[in-house]
């Protein structure tokens, strides 16, 4: 990839997710002005209700679509690809639900793929959060990270089955067991969730890659490379840029030199 498709993507990148915080903060202002209005006038009708439903929905759709969009640079963007898409179909089937007449009959078929499409989209969410921290090396973290994603799709899928099913998954007489182990795998949801991100503020990496701050004559004797190191010589303006990059990701030099390669290459 040329530099200029990557100052390419990255704007693009930066520009969904200027859009993704504007529609967050436009769609909940919206909200919150329609209600205001409403309640002071004492004209609260079906039109002020949609108008609500469809500024929270396009307000939480936004949240789910940034959180996608924090991986959109990095290796594993294909799963924020993937959650993009069912934010959007979260998005569309919402408005469809929220605009059409209620009493019509087939929403039951929409509110299905609203339902599986809104748990995708918040479960990839989640998910995406999770894998910012997916170029860290400490066997604990990377571990920890698979069985949290592992938890999170666990979790999604124990909810959509019995939404596509109506109910015949898990059935009447297997529904006990089944939200009983819907609840362990919950809670090792959110252990994770909480124990991962924590041990990888206070679990830091051991360099995978050597970088010296320096330019062409100046820059320090390389130490040989083995089979698993490699020593780089940066110009200023590049070490720089890394820099800036390591601190805004939360992670040291060498990690953000890393997921830079890996971005590039594969």
């Amino acid at each position: 990839m040329t530099e200029t498709a990557a100052q390419r993507r990255a704007s693009t990148i930066g520009a969904a997710r200027k859009g993704a915080i504007y529609g967050i903060i436009v769609s909940f202002s919206l909200a919150a002005v329609v209600g205001i209005i409403a309640l002071l006038s004492g004209d609260f009708g079906e039109t002020q209700g949609r108008i609500i439903l469809t500024t929270l929905l396009m307000g939480a759709t936004s949240i789910t679509a940034l959180c996608h969009l924090a991986i959109a640079d990095r290796a594993m963007r294909i799963v924020g690809f993937v959650g993009l898409g069912a934010s959007a179909v979260t998005l569309i089937t919402g408005l469809v639900l929220i605009w059409r007449d209620w009493s019509d009959p087939g929403l039951e078929d929409w509110f299905k793929v609203f339902a599986v499409a809104g748990i995708l989209a918040v479960s990839f969410a989640h998910a995406n959060l999770l894998l910012l921290l997916a170029g860290r090396r400490r066997a604990v973290i990377r571990y920890g990270l698979m069985m949290t994603l592992v938890m999170i799709a666990a979790v999604a899928i124990m909810i959509i089955l019995p939404i596509v099913s109506e109910g015949e998954i898990p059935g009447y007489d297997n529904e006990e067991w089944y939200w009983r182990l819907f609840g362990v795998v919950g809670i090792l949801d959110v252990l994770g969730t909480v124990v991962v991100p924590v041990l990888a503020i206070f679990v830091k990496d051991a360099p995978a890659v050597a970088v010296a701050d320096a330019m062409g004559a100046d820059a320090p004797p390389a130490p040989a490379a083995g089979p698993e190191h490699l020593a780089l010589t940066l110009p200023a303006d590049v070490a720089q840029a890394l820099q800036q990059r390591a601190a805004a990701d939360g992670v040291d030099a060498p990690t953000a030199a890393l997921e830079a390669l890996r971005r590039g290459l594969l």
